[in-house]
């Protein structure tokens, strides 16, 4: 309603302007016949009260043109809202409790069905429960000790809770465990002064590593030496770190010492607990699997031999495309949304970083480097230099899911690339926040969001398979012709370094890429804790030429060439976790052109940001591998000789 200023004369009288010597504006919100004809200044319910004014609004205010297109007569499905009687069906009232207007796109039968599911849904709900129960009973009489017990029992406990807090509000859990930690964790804290907080929970962090790694017996190579290694290699990269930091003076120790202890408490998990282990091997078993089901489809392309002959192109290859594709069915569900969010919840509260890194790094290990900055496409644009620079830090530190199995096809032990994906996430977030600190005010903290991608969404899971089918594809051609140029130029390489070396008498061994970049890593691999019994040099070429190239080329040299197949259990596990991250020169064109694509206005910062990203991320893994040196005591069971053994 267009107000009047009662002190004016009142001018019936059709005007488009009550100022003078202005163009003349056809807005209805300036009629004079459209202002209010009673004497006020100030509304409220009685001064309202029994007055019909029509409330009018202004038109072409702005120069944009408006998005909702203008009503047309042709319009049925408009007409039939304001003309019910014509379509017989209801218009919505909500008020009314009647139903709202149904497109004739949409399938009657669906809007059945699901409102039969919402009115009897704790019975679906109650019949599923029996179900998972009579299973997990008879789990538990007929196979409790040849199969175990532990893995359905927390399906059976995940399933329950489900669908108990599908019909009870999760305060009931949430508000007393807030009142107790309330009370006991946040009174302690509050006892201790503010200037030892961050010594304090250093001194417990360092007294956990020291007792976690040096409590354990020793065990073949895994000598208490060997450990002191690892843990002095651990406390170098940091220092190295903090002595290279961007601003030493804003770094939160927080973060970095809470990042540190997760780690070590994921590793300890691993490595040195049963459930642990049992619990990763049950994960790396499901991945076998999945090779398997792969191998099926290949075997219907082809005969049912070719899967048998180990080749990469048809052994590897298409495991990469079935996964992908799952992984986008998986996404279209809302499963892995789901399963990334509270990953990223537990690192935003633990390690106060703000909600894009804490979605980002969780999701790295999952989906990728370049498909994990997707979920936070609207934010790349805002992001800070410190967050960006963290974005590409997790990509760098870790593997993804498509890879993994990849990797699991050519022997690598599985329980040590899924441990290693899982502790580069609070490892990325500490080293990324070490080398880079935060200095801005960020756009997302204390949030963490996923927002739909309503731009690529898939209309039905069917859609959304072929999709990833697609993608797969895509993904496995660009692997293979990467490996194809880059074992290629080695060679080329190699074969002019060979030659040169001739000349020098350096003919055993002779003059390559792998030796050169071996002697420069070779103090990073006695950082480690490799073993010094001639394993070095090895380890230390391994790790050269996965920088060098990428991890596809050492892992497939370390399973399959001859002068690693004597390395020593300790130094091929240590290995493993090593070289199991995407920091190689290659990856810098891809995190380059990938967050250049979604923010091209932050091409510049992310040009910049990218070499020392890819520093952090390539020391992030390397702390994992120094981690596992220090507390593994039977290496011997992470132990996959060939690749034939998967």
């Amino acid at each position: 309603m267009a107000h009047q200023d009662p002190t004016q004369s009142a001018v019936r009288t059709h005007n488009t302007s009550a100022q003078r010597d202005v163009l003349p504006n056809s807005d209805p919100t300036l009629d004079t016949s459209n202002e209010h004809h009673h004497r006020h200044l100030h509304h409220d319910a009685l001064a309202e009260k029994g007055r019909e004014d029509e409330v009018v609004y202004a038109k072409g205010t702005t120069f944009d043109i408006s998005t909702i297109p203008d009503e047309s007569p042709h319009d049925r499905e408009l007409r039939r809202r304001y003309h019910p009687e014509e379509g017989g069906i209801e218009v919505g009232d909500a008020e009314k409790g009647m139903s709202p207007v149904r497109s004739e796109d949409e399938d009657p039968k669906s809007h059945t069905l699901s409102r039969f599911y919402a009115k009897y849904r704790i019975f679906f709900h109650l019949f599923i429960w029996l179900l998972f129960t009579g299973w997990w009973i008879a789990g538990l009489v007929l196979h409790r000790y040849d199969l175990g017990w532990l893995i359905p029992f927390l399906l059976y406990l995940a399933i329950t809770l489900r669908i108990f807090f599908f019909h009870v509000p999760i305060t009931i859990v949430t508000k007393p465990m807030h009142f107790v930690w309330n009370n006991t964790g946040v009174r302690f804290a509050q006892l201790i002064p503010d200037k030892l907080k961050i010594p304090a929970g250093g001194l417990l962090v360092v007294a956990v590593f020291l007792a976690g790694s040096f409590a354990s017996p020793e065990s073949q190579d895994n000598t208490r030496a060997n450990r002191a290694v690892s843990l002095f290699g651990l406390l170098v990269f940091i220092a190295v770190l903090w002595a290279t930091s961007r601003d030493r003076k804003r770094i939160r120790w927080h973060t970095v010492i809470v990042g540190m202890f997760v780690q070590f408490i994921i590793a300890l998990f691993v490595l040195r607990t049963k459930a642990g282990y049992d619990i990763f091997n049950f994960i790396s078993g499901l991945a076998r699997e999945l090779l398997g089901f792969a191998n099926q489809g290949t075997a219907f392309l082809t005969s049912a031999a070719i899967p048998k002959l180990g080749w990469f192109l048809v052994g590897v290859l298409p495991a990469i495309i079935f996964f992908v594709a799952l992984v986008q069915l998986l996404f279209y569900w809302g499963l892995l949304q789901w399963f990334i969010g509270k990953f990223a919840i537990f690192f935003f509260w633990s390690m106060r970083v703000s909600g894009a890194e804490a979605v980002v790094a969780a999701a790295s290990p999952f989906i990728g480097q370049g498909e994990s900055a997707m979920l936070i496409k609207p934010f790349i644009a805002h992001l800070t230099q410190a967050e960006l620079h963290q974005v590409m830090c997790s990509g760098f530190a870790t593997i993804a899911g498509s890879v993994l199995v990849a990797y699991i096809s050519l022997g690598i032990n599985p329980q040590a690339l899924i441990s290693s994906c899982v502790m580069s996430i609070p490892a990325s977030l500490a080293i990324s926040k070490l080398r880079y600190p935060e200095t801005e005010e960020t756009l997302t903290a204390g949030r963490v969001v996923i927002p739909d991608d309503d731009e690529h969404r898939a209309a039905n899971s069917l859609h959304a398979f072929a999709n990833g089918a697609w993608l797969g594809l895509k993904i496995a051609g660009m692997i293979l012709a990467t490996l194809l140029c880059i074992i290629a130029l080695l060679g080329l390489a190699n074969g002019l370094l060979t030659w040169w070396g001739h000349y020098l008498n350096i003919n055993d061994p002779p003059l390559t890429v792998e030796l050169i970049v071996g002697y420069i890593c070779y103090p990073i691999a006695f950082l480690l804790g490799v073993p010094r019994n001639g394993d070095l040099l090895k380890v230390s070429q391994l790790i050269g030429t996965k920088l060098i190239a990428n991890e596809f080329v050492a892992y497939t040299a370390l399973q399959t060439d001859p002068a690693y197949a004597d390395l020593s259990p300790r130094s091929r596990l240590i290995a493993t976790y090593a070289l199991c991250g995407f920091a190689n020169i290659g990856s810098l064109g891809t995190q380059i052109g990938v967050l250049s694509q979604l923010a091209p206005s932050r091409s510049g910062d992310v040009s910049r940001l990218a070499v020392s990203a890819l520093i952090a991320g390539a020391l992030s893994t390397l702390t994992s591998a120094s981690i596992a040196g220090l507390i593994v005591t039977d290496q011997a069971a992470f132990f996959t000789p060939t690749a034939g053994s998967s």
